[in-house]
């Protein structure tokens, strides 16, 4: 495991971004885990929750929640 760069919520946003896709609570833990996070389930959701609020993500699928890249304007 490398050291973590810097927040989660900073590095889950980076590999959202460079990466694109779609994006659930799995994914956004080895995202986060790569980055040399420990990240706990709830963590992860609300982060992705916090990043799909900013408009950086669009919800596509309630159960399981699943988020995709936002188009850009």
């Amino acid at each position: 495991m490398t050291e973590p760069t810097g927040s989660q919520r900073a590095d889950l946003e980076k590999a959202v971004r460079s990466c694109g896709g779609l994006w659930d609570t799995e994914r956004g833990r080895r995202a986060l885990r790569d980055a040399g996070h420990d990240p706990q389930d709830k963590r992860t959701r609300q982060i992705l929750r916090d990043l799909a609020s900013e408009g950086l993500l669009v919800k596509v699928e309630n159960r399981p929640v699943t988020y995709r890249l936002a188009q850009p304007e």
